[in-house]
């Protein structure tokens, strides 16, 4: 079997099992793991060995990308504090437990189980977010548990940094280098998405070739990491902070038709790249586990112990926290189930795999680096162990803690936000009546469809009184997009006065696209 034979088959077999989660509705990249870990375990296939140029150059990315234009900015200014104390802080613990329950319970030594704590420190944003579409948060614990994930990389990555220098240098690193290590990943990664950003929207904002804009779409995520790679700042961070600022900037940058071309293209290339990643990572622990030696064979036990480290250091360090955030709220009673949610929706998944596979081969002086597989397994089995547990869990979690949206308060929500858009439509055709700007039937025709939803009635009815001849159809359609970018603006002020959540306006702003793009070119 040629490797073009068998990444063609891995591609089909994470199509249809992913397919098959999203039918059966329930974590597609827990079952994707366990797909994967049971095809990896028959005899005959061949062993898997990921290069650590595919996670982190080519699969990373775009996935990083999409997570981040999803965190809207309105809920990010509101829970900056608990992300910052998540991603320093948290971060550190849990990578000094991490250390010394590895160094403790398996054969790595100090150094290298301080390797171990580094790469297992952070939460992935990839898992985090690829688990979280299917449940209806709150926006605000939604968007902390993933801007979280997401920001945190950047102090785990220093902190790898710091510690894999350490194993292959065989000498320790002062506070103060680490400190400047850090502020020169972080901060240039940021400046680098911030002007990768910048450089992005000033050129889709002259631009309306939709597949101009999909291909710069595509190529944003890389630009931004491989830019920030080669000037020795955080690749990560700058794909993170590109995403998020051209995430809250998009709908002003491209027309509906481009939008929604662009979603439809980039939706397909994140599902393939999660379905097959997630996979890959059941795959590959079977072949890892085959390459320890004697004396690494009780990694099981490291695997449980490593798990169950980093799932307790999170639960210490989270509940705390909640408590001072909602006691100075002061907006009621101090309530477990918030604390109980964000702990356990904590899982680790790609960033920690793709860490552990660019630990060197050998150290300065050239002697093979000790333990480096063993490291990559208990990497593998906690990443593995943390999809199936919390990733299956966390649903049940959710339910039992009772702080999930019901599905009628979403529906209640847009159902007020589509009144407020009827009504701006309505008044954008008084205004256009009372200056003679359109014909008087055709501005009737709107004025009825924009009543029909403000009696819930069907607003395709008005479809059957669309005028025939050319001339009419033209002057319905220039009519209808005025309408419409009426009832665009009214929605961006909905959201920005906080009657809205950031799910609602995406929601109707899709469809306002989509009813934009179907009244075709003039």
């Amino acid at each position: 079997m040629t490797d073009l034979t068998a990444l063609l088959l891995l591609v089909v077999f994470a199509t249809l099992v992913a397919t098959g989660a999203r039918h059966w509705r329930i974590p597609a990249p827990s079952l994707l793991v366990v797909g994967g870990l049971l095809i990896g375990l028959l005899p005959w296939i061949p062993d898997v060995q990921v290069a650590p140029e595919v996670i982190s150059v080519v699969v990373l990315p775009p996935l990083l990308y999409a997570s981040a234009e999803e965190i809207p900015w309105r809920e990010l200014r509101v829970v900056w504090r608990p992300v910052t104390v998540l991603a320093f802080g948290l971060v550190l613990a849990t990578a000094a437990a991490v250390g010394a329950v590895a160094s403790a319970v398996t054969p790595l030594n100090t150094t290298m189980a301080f390797v171990l704590g580094a790469v297992l420190a952070s939460t992935d944003p990839v898992a985090v977010t690829a688990l979280g579409r299917k449940i209806a948060l709150p926006p605000r614990i939604q968007v902390l548990v993933q801007s979280e994930s997401l920001f945190n990389d950047a102090t785990s990555l220093v902190l790898f940094k710091v510690a894999v220098g350490t194993a292959i240098a065989a000498h320790a690193v002062t506070l103060p280098a680490a400190g400047g290590q850090f502020l020169a990943l972080g901060g240039g990664g940021a400046l680098v998405g911030g002007a990768v950003a910048g450089a992005v929207a000033l050129i889709r904002r002259r631009t309306e070739d939709p597949i101009l804009e999909t291909v710069i779409a595509l190529v944003t995520p890389y630009a931004a990491y491989i830019l920030a790679e080669d000037l020795h700042t955080s690749g990560v961070t700058a794909v993170v902070v590109a995403g998020v600022v051209l995430g809250s900037t998009g709908h002003k940058l491209t027309n509906a038709t481009i939008r929604l071309q662009v979603h439809a293209v980039y939706g397909t290339v994140v599902f393939l790249l999660e379905s097959v990643v997630f996979a890959l990572i059941g795959l590959e622990l079977p072949a890892l586990v085959r390459q320890l030696t004697v004396d690494e064979h009780g990694w099981p036990l490291g695997v449980l112990a490593v798990a169950a480290t980093v799932i307790t250091v999170r639960l210490l360090g989270v509940v705390p926290l909640s408590t001072v955030m909602q006691r100075r709220r002061g907006n009621g009673p101090v309530t477990w189930r918030i604390p109980a949610v964000v702990s356990w929706a904590g899982t680790r998944g790609v960033m920690p795999l793709a860490a552990a596979l660019s630990i060197p081969l050998t150290a300065d002086d050239g002697s093979p680096l000790p333990h480096r597989p063993l490291i990559l397994v208990l990497t593998t089995g906690v990443v593995v162990l943390t999809l199936v547990l919390q990733g299956f869990t966390l649903a049940p979690v959710v339910r039992w803690s009772k702080i999930a949206l019901e599905p009628e308060h979403t529906a209640r929500e847009e159902a007020r936000a589509r009144v407020g858009l009827a009504k701006a439509g309505l008044d954008c055709l008084d205004e256009l009546e009372a200056v003679e700007a359109a014909p008087v039937t055709l501005i009737n025709q709107l004025r009825r469809g924009l009543l029909a939803r403000l009696d819930q009635a069907d607003a395709d009815q008005d479809d059957d009184t669309a005028p025939s001849s050319s001339s009419s159809a033209t002057g319905y359609r220039e009519l209808r997009r005025t309408v419409i970018a009426a009832e665009t603006a009214t929605l961006q002020r909905l959201y920005a006065d906080n009657h809205i959540s950031d799910l609602t306006r995406r929601r109707l702003q899709r469809k306002l696209d989509l009813e934009e793009a179907g009244l075709g070119d003039e």
